[in-house]
C-alpha cells in the first residue's frame, strides 16, 4: 500500500516529494559537519578562556612557549619562548592553538 502511495505522489509531481532529497541532504550535512564543528569551537573557546600565567601553550605558527602575562584587555598575551637569553613574544589570544602535551616516558 505504501508503495502505491509513493508511486502516486511521484506521478503527481508533489512539491513536497521533490524537496525530500534536498531536505535529507541538508539534515545529513547539519549533523555531519555543523554539529561537530560547533562542539570543537566550544572546546577551543573554553580552553582560551581558561588560560593563565604559567600555562605551556603552542601557537598556530608552531611556537612553543610559556605564558608570562595576559594583558588587561585579554586580547594579547606575552609568551616566553627561550630561557637563555630570555626571549618574550607578544601574541594574540586567538593565535594559541592548544596546550603543550605532557612529555611521555617511552624508554624501552
Amino acid at each position: 500500500m505504501s508503495q502505491q502511495i509513493a508511486l502516486f505522489l511521484f506521478q503527481q509531481g508533489s512539491p513536497f516529494v521533490t524537496f525530500i532529497p534536498l531536505l535529507l541532504v541538508f539534515v545529513l550535512f547539519y549533523f555531519l559537519i555543523i554539529v561537530p564543528q560547533r562542539k570543537r569551537q566550544r572546546a577551543i573557546d573554553t580552553m582560551l578562556d581558561n588560560l593563565k600565567s604559567g600555562d605551556k601553550v603552542v601557537t598556530n605558527g608552531g611556537i612553543y612557549g610559556t605564558i608570562v602575562s595576559i594583558r588587561d584587555d585579554k586580547r594579547t598575551m606575552q609568551l616566553k619562548i627561550s630561557e637563555n637569553p630570555v626571549v618574550r613574544v607578544e601574541v594574540a589570544r586567538t593565535a594559541i592553538s592548544g596546550m603543550q602535551d605532557a612529555p611521555t616516558d617511552d624508554k624501552k
